[in-house]
């Protein structure tokens, strides 16, 4: 089994699009906000997040 590495905002977006691609929507949004949290830049995080579209889907209060 391939292990992955993720330590940035690339990383995430990289497995998001994968997830994507494979029909996992719901991991690939997770992917995606992960990805967006961790761009330094405002316009670059709302750009990934409109490629995947949908609320999110994160439990507040964790």
């Amino acid at each position: 089994m391939t292990r992955f590495t993720f330590n940035r905002a690339a990383d995430y977006l990289g497995a998001a699009r994968e997830m994507a691609d494979s029909g996992r929507p719901t991991l690939a949004r997770l992917l995606a906000e992960e990805a967006a949290d961790r761009t330094p830049d405002r316009q670059d995080a709302a750009r990934i997040l409109d490629e995947f579209p949908g609320g999110s889907l994160r439990q507040q209060g964790e």
